[in-house]
């Protein structure tokens, strides 16, 4: 997506979101050059459909989050969404949310709609990263003058990437694709054993089936069977993550060490792919959380292990985005560069 000189700013105030699988993620941006603000986040779950969240954050701002007399209607609005956007339908890929864009902006009285793939506005969000909304770990420092990419394992497995200065404007091309759903791959034989186990109930084993909030209780559970031991029958990703923190099922404590290991074989993959000697972002929910055990892990070892570009791989970064708000921010640069 990159700037158009032809057409008139998008007119304020803008409405933007970031919706995922579980969250829906609401800001107010009322005038030009400012950051987005009044951020709510919403469940998902608790709300009929994305016009009905709309709603509510709207209606919470009309009752005092914003300055007296200024009016909590927009006139445009950026959505980054957890799903590919390939016409006017919107189908959530994982909740049961869908919506008609032009139906969608009748209802909210919009000037102006854009609507994006969430992994779209997260790579436009790059260059606006501010200190403390990343950290960096390993291969030194990003390049904007290069190709960038974002990997990021949430509810599901985000993956864009983001070329400078497209066709000569002062914007930037964000790259959306579905990378998450690509075929995961193993590097040992421990790996082609959850691989095949996993195999039994999925016959295609994407890298989300692993690398993401609903895959971590499918990796846990073939961790399990594979070394012979004892599993927790119901389990979810917040229990996976706070057993494998507290160093107190042992399971949990190999999936996660598994899960950093595989995304980085996956991480530097898309980093082969997209040509991102710029550096290779590391988004989503799941690896903030992880903390120092994150940086421990094999993940930095596995990204550059590719055999005879590891010394290419070495010299990308990986960063790490700690706030998980950032694609706020990319959806502020989608609709200024609409």
């Amino acid at each position: 997506m990159s700037s158009n000189p032809a057409l008139p700013s998008a007119p304020f105030p803008w409405l933007l979101a970031d919706v995922g699988g579980s969250n829906a993620r609401f800001a107010w941006v009322a005038a030009a050059d400012q950051a987005p603000q009044h951020i709510r986040t919403l469940a998902v779950a608790e709300y009929p459909s994305l016009l009905d969240a709309a709603r509510a954050y709207l209606a919470g701002l009309s009752l005092g989050a914003l300055p007296g007399g200024a009016s909590s209607q927009p006139r445009s609005a950026a959505l980054a969404l957890a799903t590919p956007v390939t016409g006017d339908q919107v189908r959530f890929t994982n909740s049961g949310w869908s919506f008609s864009q032009a139906e969608l902006s009748a209802a909210l009285g919009l000037e102006r709609l854009c609507v994006l793939n969430d992994f779209e506005a997260l790579a436009l969000s790059l260059p606006r990263l501010r200190a403390g909304q990343w950290q960096p770990l390993g291969g030194g420092a990003p390049r904007w003058d290069l190709p960038v990419a974002v990997v990021g394992p949430g509810t599901g497995l985000g993956v864009g990437g983001l070329l400078p200065n497209a066709a000569g404007g002062k914007g930037w091309l964000a790259l959306a694709g579905e990378g998450g759903h690509a075929t995961l791959a193993a590097a040992d034989d421990f790996e082609a054993d959850l691989l095949r186990v996993a195999r039994r109930t999925h016959a295609h084993v994407s890298a989300e089936r692993f690398l993401s909030g609903i895959g971590l209780p499918l990796l846990y559970h073939c961790v399990a069977e594979v070394q012979g031991q004892r599993a927790v029958a119901d389990v979810d990703a917040p229990w996976i993550l706070e057993r494998a923190l507290a160093d107190d099922d042992a399971v949990a404590v190999r999936t996660i060490e598994t899960f950093c290991a595989m995304l980085g074989s996956f991480a530097g993959s898309v980093a082969l792919t997209f040509g991102a000697r710029g550096g290779l972002f590391i988004g989503g929910g799941i690896v903030p959380r992880l903390g120092a055990r994150f940086e421990r892990s094999a993940f930095r070892e596995r990204f550059e292990a590719k055999g005879r570009y590891r010394e290419y791989m070495a010299a990308i970064p990986t960063p790490l985005i700690t706030d998980t708000l950032a694609a706020l921010d990319g959806a502020a640069q989608a609709l200024s560069q609409t």
